[in-house]
């Protein structure tokens, strides 16, 4: 926060992810909530590389229930650095690297429609595509849009 983005990066590392186990409830599945999600912030976060341990060797969800809403919209991150980040990290700032990236933890990516034409890219790289409204300028937006993640099916 300090530097405000204003920093290449090289790689990510979660010290003590080595150490970390997975905590019980996470691996459960909720009655009436069968499926994962993630938020479009910055996806240096989001990869099964960055998340080794012991007991805990990928994410706590299946692929196959894990739906994703891409961080990038026609070729940037709407807020904050995920488009430099893409490419610092050796993917291309768009939801074709997006997918790239996400494809081998995440079964279904959310785009915006602004990339639609980038649709079968994105099915090319493994990973279902839905295109949708995904900016959430407003409530009734942010809404729309968490029906569509919800209502995805791998």
């Amino acid at each position: 926060m300090k530097l405000r983005h204003d920093v290449a990066v090289e790689e990510v590392r979660f010290e003590g992810a080595a150490e970390s186990t997975r905590v019980q409830a996470s691996s459960r599945r909720s009655p009436g909530h069968p499926r994962w999600s993630c938020a479009p912030p910055t996806p240096s976060c989001r990869s099964t590389r960055y998340w080794p341990s012991r007991g805990y060797p990928r994410p706590c969800a299946r692929r196959d229930d894990i739906v994703a809403v891409s961080p990038i919209v026609a070729g940037a991150a709407l807020k904050g650095p995920a488009d430099r980040l893409l490419v610092e990290m050796g993917f291309e700032s768009s939801v074709v690297g997006v997918a790239r990236w996400y494809a081998p933890w995440v079964s279904t990516l959310v785009i915006d429609e602004s990339d639609a034409a980038l649709a079968p890219a994105v099915e090319a790289e493994g990973v279902r595509c839905v295109v949708a409204a995904t900016v959430m300028s407003d409530v009734a937006r942010a809404a729309a849009l968490a029906e569509v993640v919800i209502g995805a099916r791998a």
